[in-house]
């Protein structure tokens, strides 16, 4: 965990550089299809990634618990770090295990009520990293669920955590409209920053697809992959329209839990938070249609 809080530290220096060499960048660009920067989009983006840091400083004294360390614990196989080869199984299963995690985020309502707020920005650059959720315990217990295979398979929980993080990082500077389509090998086979635009657009076209972290050749596998062929559209189908980092945090819970309320049976209240978004009753439709003709 050390390695890991290093890693992130020394990431700092290279974040905020690249943001500047971004912003001068864009701004030297005069032909540009469309605004990158908003000044209250920027701070709010900061605000919640500081707040996001303070909260999980917080929950690691008080939510030690640890599906991945149970499962790490009770495996018969463990493998061990100094073979090159368990780093490079590692990385892919990690990445793999990301992208259902990942998938999971955009198709479990529960885990997109945490996850829209990544994707809440009409804007799109650097900063954008930084719009993480604060504080959803449920989502994100649930979420960890996704990396049990690599920890049964042996992989000690400090590697699996290490290369999550570097999967992460990798992952920075696609955040951005500065950067076009990469040598087309390496984007057959990797993410990139034209993979992850069409990943965070709200195109028709767009939805659901790219959730790959390091390796887009798992949405290519599992028949999610699209490619960006048109100006992308940034944000949510319905956007949250406020720049207050506490309502775009709390905006798709708060739907959802308004969802809940209104249902009428079991099956709807349980669709509701673990159907995909926009899932809705249909039964009780069909029958307010019956009732209403």
């Amino acid at each position: 965990m050390d390695l890991t809080l290093t890693l992130l530290l020394w990431t700092i220096p290279a974040f905020i550089l690249l943001s500047i060499v971004e912003w001068i960048d864009d701004r030297a660009d005069t032909e540009k299809a469309t605004e990158t920067f908003s000044t209250r989009d920027t701070v709010g983006n900061w605000m919640t990634y500081l707040f996001n840091t303070a909260v999980r400083m917080f929950g690691h004294y008080f939510l030690p618990f640890s599906t991945i360390i149970v499962a790490s614990a009770l495996t018969p196989v463990h493998l061990s770090p100094h073979h090159w080869w368990v780093w490079v199984a590692c990385l892919v299963v990690t990445d793999f295990c990301y992208y259902w995690a990942h998938r999971g985020d955009h198709r479990i309502r529960l885990l997109w009520s945490a996850h829209s707020v990544h994707h809440s920005s009409t804007y799109y650059n650097i900063s954008t990293n930084l719009r993480l959720p604060w504080f959803h315990p449920v989502a994100y217990t649930i979420r960890s669920l996704a990396w049990l295979p690599a920890a049964l398979l042996g992989f000690p929980v400090w590697m699996i955590f290490l290369l999550n993080t570097v999967g992460l990082l990798f992952q920075i500077p696609f955040h951005t409209e500065r950067i076009g389509k990469l040598w087309r090998p390496f984007e057959f086979i990797f993410n990139s920053p034209s993979h992850h635009r069409v990943h965070h657009g709200s195109n028709q076209a767009y939805l659901d697809k790219n959730y790959g972290g390091m390796f887009i050749i798992w949405d290519r596998m599992f028949g999610t992959y699209a490619e960006e062929v048109e100006q992308v559209r940034f944000g949510l189908t319905h956007e949250v329209d406020t720049q207050n980092p506490l309502k775009f945090n709390y905006y798709e819970t708060a739907a959802m839990v308004r969802d809940v309320a209104k249902a009428r049976t079991w099956r709807a209240r349980v669709g509701y938070v673990f159907g995909p978004p926009g899932w809705s009753d249909s039964r009780a439709a069909d029958a307010e249609t019956t009732v209403s003709a």
